[in-house]
């Protein structure tokens, strides 16, 4: 039985990239609609991916006006807009905020709370764009 070995450059790892990145653009495409899935993270991962897979796509979302800024930044400068950080972390309180009032299980909010913490403490910490 003949077993086709894969290469960095092989058509079978470039599919496996461009899955890889049209499920992360479907991801935050669906948290544009839904406020507590991130958006920008997964448009990150999906140009990681294209980077890899599709020249076409990946140009196409650093293209993007809306979230082509904020995938620039990041690769440029591993920074995050103040205006992305306050609505994340505003996102984050506010779901929080609504798991309490919903009067979901202590233990659950606590974990969601520690997770989000997490989150918070990192997309805080990023640094800010170059002006």
């Amino acid at each position: 039985m003949h077993v086709m070995k894969s290469t960095p450059g092989s058509s079978s790892v470039r599919l496996l990239w461009l899955t890889a990145g049209l499920a992360c653009a479907a991801l935050g495409l669906a948290g544009i609609a839904l406020p507590l899935l991130p958006t920008t993270p997964f448009m990150i991962l999906a140009a990681f991916c294209f980077a890899r897979s599709s020249e076409r796509l990946h140009r196409r979302l650093l293209d993007h006006p809306r979230v082509g800024p904020a995938i620039r930044d990041w690769n440029r400068h591993g920074a995050i807009a103040t205006k992305a950080k306050l609505l994340a972390a505003s996102a984050m309180v506010l779901a929080l905020l609504v798991s309490v009032l919903a009067g979901i299980a202590w233990w659950i909010v606590a974990a969601q709370a520690a997770v989000m913490a997490g989150a918070a403490a990192f997309v805080l910490t990023r640094p800010s764009p170059p002006a």
